[in-house]
């Protein structure tokens, strides 16, 4: 019986494609965990105060932005290297004794000026 109206419900509803939706395009193995990462800092930030959580969410919000902007998506070990230190510092702000984050301006990414 379930399987008649499954179905008769197929048969019913226009497919996706046929309504002109387009799927999201797939994410590869690295952008997935870096929006795991972006997500499981937001969850962090909720078990801190709510001035606290609204100051960590903006500094990881701009992070993140930041070098989404700044840093080719194809440089796959620097990426790696963020996602290793994201990871630590998502650690120390799950501890109950740390309070904020704070961001850490360097010029050690290669930019096209410095190279020459």
């Amino acid at each position: 019986m379930f399987k008649r109206c499954r179905e008769y419900r197929e048969k019913q509803l226009p497919s996706r494609s046929s309504m002109g939706v387009s799927s999201a395009p797939k994410l590869s193995g690295m952008q997935k965990q870096v929006l795991s990462l972006y997500r499981a800092f937001l969850r962090a930030a909720r078990s801190k105060s709510a001035e606290d959580r609204k100051r960590i969410e903006s500094v990881v919000s701009a992070e993140f932005r930041r070098n989404a902007k700044l840093i080719d998506r194809k440089d796959f070990i620097y990426i790696e290297y963020l996602l290793r230190r994201g990871n630590k510092q998502l650690d120390q702000l799950r501890s109950p004794a740390t309070v904020g984050l704070s961001t850490l301006t360097l010029n050690s990414y290669p930019t096209q000026d410095s190279e020459h």
